[in-house]
């Protein structure tokens, strides 16, 4: 049988640094080899020129606009698509990987003929053996609350940080809603419509994913607060039981806990992407 085509897709903006040291450990992975391609999403900086003298011979796809991670990921999908891809694989660029990261997700891929979307076990970079996501997570629809796994569990969507996807599930369910997610819930919001259609979820717990947490906007960020809350409100309006009841739940717990911590710049970038949803 004839081995499935697979694209990793690595999306950079003003990221060069991190970039480049994940296409360092995505070279020295072992076999199946991947066709690379990197995604630019409009940086400011001279990330293009710095990939491209390190890997001349790298296919870099510039979107011409910042259009967010399901905008961009969209872009390269679409391009992996059109050349043939079966599998397609989403990796984050603030992320490394082992050797048989892929082979393994490739593996429970061709395992489960029903899976749309695998995961791997991703790690926190700064601690590599405490687990950030088991695969994915789970939503608690009426609170308007997300989770991650930190072990083995049935994921209702695989994390966007790495997530291979199967293009015959994409071609039937479509890709990223770039409309309504600019950034976060954006996967989450696929593995509701994957499962939705009948695909299912796998995790591949030997595929093995080391994450710096929130590299493009940094953690504790006012900016990030504002994106979480405004694609949390769109996602709730399509898939909770009670969208009210689940956005004032999620929006109170958010606001209360930056009030008490007296972040009140937080406060105010929660309330915006509440109003701007």
């Amino acid at each position: 049988m004839k081995p499935p085509r697979i694209t990793v897709i690595v999306l950079n903006w003003n990221g060069a640094a991190d970039t480049l040291r994940c296409l360092a450990s995505l070279k020295a992975m072992a076999q199946p080899q991947p066709d690379i391609l990197v995604v630019d999403n409009h940086s400011g900086d001279d990330s293009v020129a710095q990939i491209l003298r390190a890997h001349p011979a790298l296919t870099i796809l510039q979107t011409g606009a910042n259009l967010g991670f399901g905008g961009g990921c969209n872009a390269g999908i679409r391009h992996a698509l059109t050349q043939g891809a079966d599998y397609i694989w989403l990796l984050n660029n603030d992320t490394l990987v082992e050797a048989d990261t892929l082979s393994a997700m490739a593996q429970a891929m061709a395992q489960h003929q029903t899976a749309g979307a695998v995961g791997s076990v991703i790690y926190d970079m700064d601690v590599p053996t405490r687990v950030q996501v088991w695969g994915g997570g789970q939503v608690q629809r009426w609170l308007g609350r997300a989770r991650p796994l930190r072990g083995p569990g049935e994921p209702a969507f695989i994390s966007g940080a790495s997530m291979l996807l199967r293009a015959d599930a994409l071609r039937q369910v479509g890709l990223f809603d770039e409309q309504r997610f600019f950034m976060y819930w954006e996967d989450t919001d696929l593995g509701f419509r994957l499962r939705a259609r009948g695909w299912t979820l796998a995790v591949a717990p030997q595929s093995r994913v080391w994450h710096r947490l929130s590299a493009s906007l940094g953690q504790g960020s006012a900016q990030l607060d504002a994106y979480f809350m405004r694609s949390a409100v769109r996602f709730l309006r399509l898939h909770a039981p009670c969208p009210p009841l689940a956005i004032t739940s999620l929006a109170s717990t958010l606001l209360l806990k930056r009030m008490l911590l007296g972040h009140w710049h937080r406060v105010r970038a929660v309330w915006q992407g509440l109003r701007s949803a």
